[in-house]
């Protein structure tokens, strides 16, 4: 029998979640969408000097959610014809960090894609935050105002991955049709989140997805990724008065909940030894999402960088925008 270090493989396919989906949910989601398209965009590019012979770099700096300025690596290639369109594509990266240098989004760029790799709020990149302080990741995102859930950290983030793809869709040599987003860890999830809120996206790659199933993560106890959910309880609420009230909070920014409303198509990857982000947790989105999909199972992995032949996949899914 598969093993998995929660779930056997045959039971991971059938689980649909844990957490409770917000009654009002399609409706705060609908705000959200309304309150970004209210505020200025200030979009500003900028040439960088990091360039090769077939790519140009810039960084690329628009406004976000309450007046936060988002930085974005833009990789531009060269020699696109007048009135050519080409594919881009949308990159998001993992917890607390940042985007990793120029050069790794190169053999995107050779296939004349061009890629556009988002700065989280307030994390370890250039993207300033509204929590009082610029560039200061702090390792509570997943609660901040979680008793205020119009001000969660995680529906910024995500209306950044939206006003993005808008920005990106509106440049004169991208083909708007053939737009794709990816990441691993957190930025799977935000791939994942920013596809349910804008339906032009094509084609998802997210690589062991986090921000699902928050309730079956805390009663796994699984800490790591999620262990500012205990911390939270510990410290604001011992006695789990507003349990209820914070879960279905969290449940606006659950990936699982936003999972059927993708029209994308998406590849996900899943190590089935991950204890960091459970198979079971990424395996609730995965089994909702009613799109064209493909899980590329990774029996032996757990939440590693070098999963042995996921960059070839990588770019294999990247080749298939240039056909869509």
């Amino acid at each position: 029998m598969p093993l998995s270090v929660d779930m056997p493989l045959e039971k991971l396919k059938e689980y649909r979640g844990s957490s409770l989906k917000p009654k009002d949910f399609d409706e705060y989601w609908k705000e959200a969408l309304k309150e970004l398209d209210e505020i200025p965009v200030n979009l500003k590019i900028e040439k960088n000097s990091f360039e090769t012979p077939y790519c140009e770099c810039y960084d690329l700096y628009f406004e976000g959610i309450n007046k936060a300025i988002i930085h974005v690596k833009y990789l531009k290639p060269k020699g696109i014809e007048k009135n050519e369109k080409i594919p881009a594509i949308l990159e998001f990266h993992g917890y607390g960090g940042c985007s990793k240098d120029w050069t790794y989004k190169l053999p995107y760029v050779a296939c004349k894609i061009a890629v556009f790799s988002m700065e989280c709020r307030g994390q370890l990149g250039e993207s300033t935050d509204d929590f009082g302080a610029e560039n200061s990741f702090r390792n509570c995102n997943l609660t901040r105002e979680i008793l205020n859930p119009k001000e969660l950290y995680y529906k910024k983030v995500f209306l950044d991955g939206v006003r993005l793809s808008k920005i990106v869709m509106n440049l004169d040599f991208i083909d708007e049709t053939k737009i794709g987003t990816m990441g691993y860890s957190q930025g799977g999830g935000i791939a994942l989140a920013v596809s349910s809120l804008e339906p032009k996206i094509k084609s998802v790659f997210a690589v062991y997805p986090f921000l699902s199933d928050y309730y079956r993560c805390w009663n796994m106890d699984t800490g790591a990724a999620y262990e500012d959910i205990k911390e939270f309880f510990r410290k604001k609420d011992p006695q789990h008065k507003r349990e209820n009230e914070i879960f279905n909070n969290l449940g606006y920014v659950d990936i699982q909940n936003m999972a059927h409303l993708i029209k994308a198509d998406v590849t996900m990857t899943t190590g089935l030894m991950d204890k960091v982000c459970p198979p079971s947790t990424q395996f609730a989105t995965y089994n909702k999402i009613k799109s064209n999909k493909k899980h590329l199972i990774f029996h032996d992995y757990g939440h590693e960088d070098m999963l042995v032949g996921l960059q070839d996949e990588n770019i294999l899914w990247a080749l298939e925008l240039l056909k869509k």
